[in-house]
C-alpha cells in the first residue's frame, strides 16, 4: 500500500472551493503552506487571494459533463469534495439537484480511479438510514458511498448544521429570530440537533488531510452541544442581544408551506428552504466522538459561534454562500 502521508511537493484539489465551506477552507489550507488546485466552472468567481498565489493552480472545467476532470486530477495527491447541490428557486427541482449530485461525484471518483488519487475527503451530513432520511440527507449519503467506492481512501466526514455566515441553514435561522419576535413553527422546532461551527468544521478539514490515519474513515463531527431547533432560536436571540422569541407549535404546518413562507422573511429561497426543513423531521447527533482521538479540539459553543459568524462579517444580515 502506497504510503498517504502529504509531503511538501504533493498538491491538493478542492472541488467546491467558491462554496460555502471551501471558500473559507482555501485561506486555511493557503496558510499551512499546502499546493493547492481548484477545480471552477467559472475562474472568474476565484477570490483575488487565491488568483494572485503562485502555489495555487485554478483549472476549470464541469463536473457534470466531466470535462476538464482528468487534466485537473493529473499529479494530485489529496482531494476535498465539497460540492453539493440544495435544488434551486423552486422547490420542484430538489429530485433533479439530488440525482446531479451523484452524477458529478461518479464522474471525480472515476477520473480520480485513473489519475491514481490516494485521498478523497468529503464534509457530508449526519443522519442514519434507519431514520428515513430526508432527500436532502439521503443524497448525501450516497454521495460518501459514491465517493468511497473507488480506489482512493475516502475520509467522510458528517456534520448536522454549520454555524457561519453565508450558510443556508445559518441564514435560515438568523432571518426567522432576527425579523420574527413571534413565529408559528411546525413540529421540526422540537427535534434535536449537534450544530457545529463553522471554525471547527475547517479544523476538522485540514486536521484529516494532515493526519494520513483518518484515511478510510467516517466520523461523525459536531459541537459540544445538543440542541432543538427551539432552542438555538433562543440562544441566537441572547448571543445577539435581542429579547426572548416567542414560539408556537403547531401541527399542521408542512415543509412545503414552512418553506414559502421562510422564502417571504429571508433571502433563502423555497428551493433550497425545502430540503433543509424537511431534514429537520430527522434527528441529527454525533453517534461517537471518534475524531477526537485524531484531531483533539477544543470545541465552539453555539452561541460564540454565532458570535464568531457576526465579527467576520462587514455588510450586515444577508450575505449568502449558497
Amino acid at each position: 500500500m502506497e504510503p498517504l502521508e502529504l509531503s511538501p511537493e504533493d498538491r491538493v484539489i478542492i472541488f467546491g472551493s467558491t462554496g460555502f465551506v471551501g471558500s473559507r477552507l482555501l485561506p486555511e489550507l493557503m496558510k499551512k503552506n499546502i499546493r493547492l488546485r481548484l477545480f471552477v466552472r467559472d475562474k472568474a468567481r476565484v477570490s483575488d487571494i487565491a488568483a494572485g498565489d503562485r502555489d495555487v493552480e485554478i483549472f476549470q472545467g464541469d463536473l457534470l459533463s466531466g470535462k476538464g476532470l482528468e487534466e485537473a486530477l493529473h499529479g494530485i495527491h489529496s482531494a476535498y469534495y465539497l460540492v453539493h447541490s440544495m435544488g434551486g428557486q423552486s422547490v420542484f427541482r430538489n429530485v433533479e439537484y439530488a440525482e446531479k449530485d451523484k452524477i458529478a461525484a461518479r464522474n471525480v471518483i472515476s477520473a480520480a480511479n485513473k489519475e491514481k488519487i490516494k485521498r478523497v475527503i468529503y464534509l457530508g451530513g449526519l443522519g442514519e438510514a434507519k431514520d428515513t432520511l430526508s432527500e436532502h440527507l439521503k443524497s448525501r449519503a450516497e454521495v460518501a458511498e459514491i465517493l468511497s467506492s473507488g480506489r482512493p481512501s475516502a475520509t467522510v466526514l458528517r456534520a448536522a448544521i454549520i454555524i457561519g455566515a453565508g450558510g443556508a441553514s445559518f441564514e435560515m435561522l438568523r432571518y426567522l429570530v432576527e425579523r420574527l419576535p413571534v413565529m408559528v413553527c411546525p413540529k421540526w422546532i422540537d427535534t434535536r440537533i449537534q450544530p457545529i461551527a463553522l471554525r471547527d468544521v475547517l479544523a476538522y478539514l485540514s486536521g484529516c488531510l494532515l493526519n494520513p490515519k483518518t484515511a478510510g474513515h467516517s466520523f461523525d463531527i459536531g459541537g459540544p452541544e445538543i440542541l432543538t431547533y427551539r432552542e438555538m432560536m433562543q440562544r441566537y436571540a441572547e448571543a445577539r442581544g435581542l429579547a426572548e422569541r416567542t414560539i408556537f407549535r403547531v401541527p399542521f404546518l408542512t415543509p412545503l408551506l414552512s418553506a414559502y413562507w421562510v422564502d417571504l422573511v429571508s433571502p433563502v429561497p423555497s428551493g433550497i428552504a425545502h430540503p433543509l426543513i424537511e431534514g429537520l423531521k430527522n434527528e441529527v447527533v454525533c453517534r461517537d466522538n471518534r475524531i477526537d482521538e485524531f484531531i483533539p479540539l477544543e470545541k465552539t459553543l453555539f452561541r460564540e459561534a454565532v458570535k464568531i459568524a457576526f465579527s467576520e462579517e462587514r455588510d450586515g444580515p444577508g450575505i449568502t454562500g449558497f
